[in-house]
């Protein structure tokens, strides 16, 4: 069994709203709330779910980049939380963040060397000739030339920025990388070289990855545990083989079905339920998720399911009706290749025809 990494227990994060120095908040968003997982080394848990459902908040929380209302975040069995600012900034040696926007992530005025010494010589990973020397290891590690180190930002394409953002991370040879939609904004011929990028730096290296997305296809492909998130809430979380192949939460029902499918005349299972996610200001009672429900019953507007074990997968569903099977069976998405296949071709087609 491999060494956990990290270890996750209650997180929760609440930012209050209006009051003043002495008043108390009028409101509080509860973006995150009792929030538990652990990832081992050399393990990709995928949190999903809609807009506004706190994946990215759970990521800066575990970071530290957003501070944590309650709750216990552990890296390598050490508390993260309750660290001063000085054996934090030691910590994150250890953790590192890739985000979504890698141009908004990078600074215009530093060239990629300069980007890529500022951790090193931060965290005394290397100094003088041998930290130039890990600034070229790392390029070629990502994929780009030595020469291109001393570029700025704005000379290189979006998936080549990304690669340096990746470039950034691995620099202080970390234990764990959060992935905060690192591939949402590219291109869809090169998500797939990064999502290969990144499962090849994890097989060499052994690195945990917590992996944020709402593309279904890419965390299909990349993720080992799968956490399905729902208006601050873990309302699943499953082996990745096992939740695509039966979900048993309505609403990762729900996820799969909306997923696009890439071959013509392919049927998804039922749709999408109706509404807006309800304001994370004011939650409804129970079940957050009844209000758009097609299973909601008395006891889901009453009491709030707990996560609890459902088979023998390793599934845990926070549902009181997770026993029940899907309205319509769901048909077996195509594997994420012939996906990216198809999305590809569209291109090229497209691109013909533009000619």
């Amino acid at each position: 069994m491999k060494p956990l990494v990290l270890e996750v227990d209650s997180l929760t994060k609440h930012f209050p709203l209006g009051g003043g120095l002495f008043r108390k908040p009028v409101h509080v968003v509860q973006a995150v709330s009792d929030v538990s997982f652990t990832v081992a080394a050399g393990e990709t848990l995928a949190i999903v779910g809609e807009s506004g459902c706190g994946k990215s908040t759970t990521g800066r929380a575990i970071m530290r980049l957003t501070e944590p209302t309650a709750g216990s975040v552990k890296l390598d069995g050490e508390e993260v939380t309750a660290l001063s600012s000085g054996r934090l900034q030691a910590m994150r040696r250890n953790m590192q963040m890739v985000f979504q926007d890698p141009f908004g992530s990078l600074n215009p005025r530093m060239t990629v060397r300069e980007t890529l010494m500022e951790p090193i010589l931060l965290h005394g990973v290397a100094s003088g000739e041998r930290a130039r020397h890990w600034v070229d290891e790392l390029l070629k590690t990502v994929g780009l030339a030595e020469h291109h180190a001393d570029r700025y930002p704005h000379e290189f394409s979006g998936g080549q920025r990304q690669r340096i953002c990746i470039a950034r991370a691995l620099s202080t040879r970390p234990r764990l990388i959060v992935c905060d939609e690192p591939v949402s904004a590219l291109d869809v011929s090169v998500q797939a070289q990064i999502v290969n990028l990144l499962q090849d730096l994890q097989q060499k290296l052994g690195l945990a990855y917590v992996f944020i997305s709402h593309d279904l296809s890419v965390v299909r492909h990349i993720a080992d545990r799968v956490a399905v998130m729902y208006l601050g809430r873990i309302v699943e979380q499953a082996p990745a083989e096992q939740l695509f192949a039966d979900p048993r939460h309505p609403y990762t029902r729900a996820l799969i079905s909306a997923a696009p499918r890439p071959v013509p005349g392919l049927r998804t299972a039922s749709e999408p339920p109706e509404g807006d996610a309800p304001s994370a200001l004011n939650p409804p009672s129970g079940c957050a998720f009844h209000p758009r429900c097609p299973l909601a019953s008395d006891i889901c507007k009453q009491t709030r399911p707990e996560l609890g074990s459902v088979g023998a997968g390793g599934t845990l569903v926070a549902c009181h009706h997770a026993d029940a099977p899907a309205p319509v069976a769901l048909e077996p998405a195509p594997p994420v290749s012939a996906s990216l296949a198809a999305r590809l071709a569209v291109l090229a087609a497209a691109r013909q025809a533009a000619e």
